[in-house]
């Protein structure tokens, strides 16, 4: 007799397949990094909510958490996307949508490789150290490539107060981002282990065992014990006496990039301005100040070749019996255009001078001008200046300011360059007027408040519309003016001298930190080569 298999009632039932995640499931990643994105940008000024950027990088840290390479770089563009094309929308203001999307665009595109890298370091044990270092390591990448790098945006800068600030002090704006991206990517690390464990069930306590959880809880605390570890550290006292400084906002004609038409009127508004606080000394309702310091762009006639914009600002240095720092555009002796700040004495006239060294791309000159021209006539809007050379620290009155032009804020090279060169007091001039009254100004004063703790250093800021503000060592604002009105700030401000560590050892916390990042994806490269060995 043959043995026949039983026969077997056909089933309305499907055949049974591996379960496959749900379209609605595959968006999930997706709407975490959008979140994330706008997470971070929402922790930047005019708001100050420094707090949000390590909720933003935990679900940064969730979603791409075990991804594929591929998913890595597609959700580091969508961060990238939700994050900076509003942070960025101020470049648009008086040249429209095209511009400002294409630097969003360019620079979102460089995230995303800080999502891919991310991703594949994601899978080692402490993924989350490894991972803080991608990212700082994809902002130094930024900071430098292409043009000579674009900085604005930087984690750093939307942390102006906060546990996590006096860290910028130890190791500069590199430590500081990496300190909340590190306690975010610890928080997501803490919530997708505790996701485990909850589905792990009766295995849980057994999975405890392998410090997992305690390490992520480790690297989540770690920076903020040593934010607050480090802020009694962070003083504002003088160390070689006070300097009574003047910060002149004379305002503008109007705004946009046309706002120099009337380039004399912005001369002679900035004249007026200081004409009134020397009126105000005679009568004896302020104090005579030491050192008055005017905005970018504060004379763009050449003061040099202009006799009557030489003696305007003269007949002001006088009147008010001080040094002032001239922001003016000129010619040099070599034929090119230099923003260049003047130290113009009230009796010698014009002295020392420091040109602007790291120029604005497609504002003070312009890359490839007859490529670009093809998208957009708005180049030939451009400048054509060169870049100075050197720092230059003024000796204004037995005072040193160190000058860091506008756009040179957001380069840390730039700004530890002036503390080196025996800066007492930090002073960034700028002019905002093209800028209207978009977000540029806050965050580019947020800048301002991590270089005064990350150098020890109360930072000026003279600008031609507003905001002008005097700044503390803790990069607390003492005060300030509003915007697109003509006001004088006056303020006792603490000359310091020592510096701090961050100034001290300059680039080397950046590169530290990238060599963590790139030491992690080797890592990853050597762990992947060793899996597909093993498994031939």
């Amino acid at each position: 007799m043959t043995a026949t298999a039983p026969s077997v009632a056909p089933s309305d039932e499907p055949a049974a397949h591996p379960a496959r995640p749900s379209h609605l499931r595959r968006l999930v990643p997706v709407g975490l990094a959008v979140a994330a994105g706008l997470l971070l940008y929402a922790s930047f000024p005019p708001r100050e909510l420094p707090w949000l950027a390590p909720l933003s990088f935990g679900l940064f840290g969730a979603a791409v958490h075990g991804r594929r390479l591929r998913a890595g770089f597609g959700l580091g563009l969508v961060l990238g996307l939700a994050y900076l094309v509003p942070l960025l929308s101020w470049t648009g203001v008086d040249v429209g949508p095209l511009p400002w999307l294409a630097l969003a665009v360019a620079e979102a595109l460089v995230l995303s490789l800080a999502g891919l890298g991310i991703a594949y370091v994601s899978r080692l044990p402490l993924w989350p150290l490894w991972a803080a270092g991608v990212w700082i390591a994809d902002e130094a990448l930024r900071a430098r490539f292409p043009f000579g790098g674009f900085p604005w945006g930087k984690v750093a800068f939307g942390q102006p107060s906060g546990v996590f600030l006096p860290l910028a002090s130890l190791g500069g704006t590199p430590l500081l981002g990496f300190a909340v991206v590190l306690c975010g990517f610890g928080l997501a690390a803490l919530a997708l282990r505790g996701l485990g464990l909850y589905r792990a069930g009766a295995r849980g306590a057994r999975l405890l065992r392998d410090g997992t959880v305690g390490a992520a809880a480790v690297l989540t605390a770690a920076p903020l014990i040593a934010g607050a570890a480090t802020s009694p550290f962070v003083s504002n006292a003088a160390q070689d006496g006070t300097a009574r400084v003047a910060l002149i906002q004379g305002n503008v004609p109007r705004m946009g990039l046309d706002f120099n038409a009337q380039r004399r009127a912005v001369l002679d508004y900035h004249v007026r301005e200081t004409m009134k606080l020397a009126t105000r000394i005679d009568a004896g309702e302020v104090k005579r100040p030491d050192l008055v310091l005017w905005p970018e762009n504060s004379s763009d006639i050449d003061p040099y070749v202009n006799q009557d914009a030489y003696d305007e600002i003269s007949r002001a240095a006088r009147a008010v019996r001080a040094p002032i720092s001239v922001g003016a555009v000129v010619t040099a002796k070599d034929g090119s255009a230099r923003n260049r700040l003047i130290l113009w004495d009230p009796e010698k006239g014009p002295g020392a001078v420091y040109d602007k060294r790291h120029l604005q791309p497609f504002g003070e000159y312009m890359p490839y001008r007859s490529f670009f021209r093809i998208f957009s006539k708005d180049v030939d809007r451009a400048g054509e200046f060169v870049p100075g050379k050197k720092a230059v620290a003024f000796d204004m009155a037995g005072t040193k300011i160190g000058n860091v032009t506008c756009y040179e804020a957001a380069f840390d090279d730039v700004v530890r360059d002036q503390v080196r060169e025996g800066a007492q007091i930090l002073s960034v001039p700028s002019n905002n007027a093209t800028f209207d009254r978009s977000q540029m100004t806050y965050q580019q004063l947020a800048m301002d408040r991590v270089r005064a703790v990350e150098h020890g250093r109360a930072v000026m800021v003279p600008v031609t519309s507003g905001i002008s503000a005097v700044i503390r060592p803790d990069g607390s604002v003492a005060q300030h003016t509003g915007m697109f009105e003509a006001a004088t700030l006056v303020a006792d401000v603490p000359k310091r001298t020592a510096r701090t560590l961050a100034t001290r050892l300059g680039a080397g916390p950046e590169a530290l930190l990238v060599a963590v990042g790139l030491g992690g994806l080797a890592w990853a490269v050597v762990r992947a080569r060793t899996g597909r060995r093993s498994d031939a």
